[in-house]
C-alpha cells in the first residue's frame, strides 16, 4: 500500500500555520541554502503527522510514481552516514553534514550511492527513493537538523509549507575544455536542469549550449574521438554508466562503483581521452585504459574533490585533488624513471570548486576555481610548462547559488 500523506492531521495543520510546539528549538532559517532534495523541475508532495518520528517537523515526500526516483543533496556537505544495507527504522539512509552544526537526513532509501567521508555538491545524487526500514510505503523521509534537533525545513530561502513543491535544485557545476574548437580551453558550466545542458562561455558572442544528460547525473568531458575538440558526457551513479556524446553517436561504458566520482584523461598519451573514477572510500584514482584494464593511484583524502590535467606538458594526463576547506590543490606528476612528484598549491578561497584547463593553449594544464556564490571563475596562467603561475584572469559565468 503506498504511503498516503495526511495533510490535515492537527499537528500538520499547526506546523503549516507556523505554530511552535512547546519545547521546540527556534525555527530560524538555516545557514546552508537548501533546495528540495530532488532533481530540478520535479514536483513532490511533502507531509507530516502528529506521531511522525522523530519529529513532526520531519518531511515525508511522495509523488506517483516515486519508488526508485533519484534523491539528491539539498545543500553541499560531507557524508557522515551512508547505511547501504537496510538496518533499523530508517532502513537505508544518508546523513550529510553542512557545517555550523547543520545536517540533513535522507531515509527509507532503495539504494545508496555515496560513502562516508565523501564530499557532495548540491544536487548530487545520494540514492533512490525506497521503502526500507520502518516504512509504510515508498517515500523519502527527510530531516533538516541543527545539532540533534530536527528543525523546520527551509528551501530556497523560504520556510517550507507542507504540500506540493517543485524542486529548484537547478545549480551549475563548473567544467572546462576545448568545447568550442578554438584550441584553448573555455570555461563552462553543467546546468542541473531536468534535461541538462553544458553552457560554454564564448566572449563576445552568445554561450554555446549543448543539451545532454539529466540533472542528477555527473558531468565529464574529454576528446572521446581524438579530433582535438572536447566532447561532453555524463555518469549515472546508480547505474555506474558513462554516456559519452560523440560525432558518431552516444557511447555507453559501465565502469566503477556506484559511489565513485567520474574523471577523464588521456592516460596513455594516444590523443584520445579515456575514462576513470576516483574512489573516495580509499582515495584512489582508477584510470581505465583502452583495453578495459585499470590500476589504482592513491592521492588525497576521502573528502577531496578530484581533478585531472597535464600538469607537466608531457602529453599524458595526470591526477590531482582539491581541498575546498583550505583551497589547496595537490597535483601528482610522474618522472621518466617512474617516480611520482607531488606539488601543493594554494589558490582560491574556501568553498570554491576546482576547474582545470589549458587556458593559453601552450600544452600545459592550468588551474582555476569557481566561486558558487558569485559564479566567478578565477584562472591561473602558465606561459610555459616550467614557469611559475602568476597570471590570473577572472570571468563571471553561470548562475550564482
Amino acid at each position: 500500500m503506498p504511503f498516503l500523506p495526511r495533510f490535515w492531521a492537527p499537528a500538520a495543520a499547526a506546523l503549516a500555520t507556523g505554530l511552535v510546539v512547546a519545547g521546540a528549538p527556534a525555527w530560524a532559517a538555516p545557514i546552508a541554502d537548501h533546495h528540495v532534495p530532488f532533481p530540478c523541475g520535479e514536483t513532490w508532495v511533502g507531509s507530516t503527522r502528529a506521531d511522525h518520528s522523530p519529529s513532526p517537523r520531519s518531511v515525508d515526500f511522495n509523488r506517483n510514481p516515486d519508488e526508485g526516483a533519484p534523491v539528491v543533496a539539498s545543500a553541499p556537505g560531507i557524508v557522515t552516514t551512508a547505511q547501504a544495507t537496510a538496518k533499523g527504522g530508517y532502513g537505508r539512509w544518508v546523513v550529510v553534514d553542512h557545517d555550523n552544526t547543520e545536517s540533513t537526513l535522507y531515509a527509507h532509501l532503495a539504494s545508496v550511492t555515496v560513502v562516508v567521508g565523501q564530499r557532495v555538491d548540491q544536487g548530487m545524487m545520494l540514492g533512490t527513493v525506497g521503502n526500507s526500514g520502518n516504512s509504510r510505503g515508498a517515500h523519502l523521509h527527510y530531516e533538516q537538523k541543527t545539532g540533534r534537533d530536527v528543525v523546520r525545513a527551509w528551501f530556497g530561502g523560504a520556510r517550507f509549507v507542507y504540500g506540493p513543491v517543485t524542486s529548484r535544485n537547478c545549480v551549475d557545476v563548473p567544467v572546462a575544455g576545448n568545447l568550442a574548437g578554438d584550441q584553448r580551453a573555455e570555461v563552462a558550466v553543467f546546468r542541473r536542469t531536468n534535461r541538462a545542458t553544458f553552457r560554454v562561455q564564448r566572449p563576445g558572442t552568445t554561450p554555446l549550449v549543448i543539451s545532454f544528460g539529466r540533472g542528477f547525473e555527473d558531468p565529464v568531458v574529454g576528446d572521446w574521438d581524438g579530433d582535438g575538440r572536447t566532447d561532453v558526457g555524463v555518469r549515472n551513479a546508480g547505474r555506474r554508466m558513462f554516456r559519452l556524446k560523440t560525432p558518431g553517436g552516444v557511447v555507453k561504458i559501465r565502469f566503477g562503483r556506484v559511489s565513485d566520482q567520474p574523471v577523464s584523461g588521456d592516460w596513455d598519451g594516444d590523443g584520445r581521452t579515456d575514462l576513470g573514477v576516483r574512489r573516495s572510500s580509499d582515495g584512489t584514482f582508477w584510470q581505465r585504459m583502452p583495453d578495459g584494464t585499470a590500476t589504482p593511484i592513491w592521492l588525497g583524502d576521502e573528502d577531496d574533490v578530484p581533478l585531472t590535467g597535464d600538469w607537466d606538458g608531457d602529453g599524458r594526463t595526470d591526477v590531482g585533488v582539491f581541498d575546498p576547506t583550505s583551497a589547496i590543490f595537490t597535483l601528482r606528476t610522474t618522472l621518466a624513471d617512474g617516480r611520482s612528484v607531488l606539488d601543493m598549491r594554494q589558490f582560491g578561497q574556501p568553498g570554491d570548486l576546482p576547474v582545470a584547463g589549458d587556458w593559453d593553449a601552450n600544452g600545459v594544464t592550468d588551474l582555476g576555481v569557481w566561486t558558487p556564490t558569485t559564479a566567478t571563475f578565477r584562472l591561473q596562467l602558465a606561459p610555459q610548462p616550467t614557469a611559475a603561475r602568476t597570471g590570473i584572469r577572472s570571468h563571471r559565468f553561470g548562475r550564482p547559488r
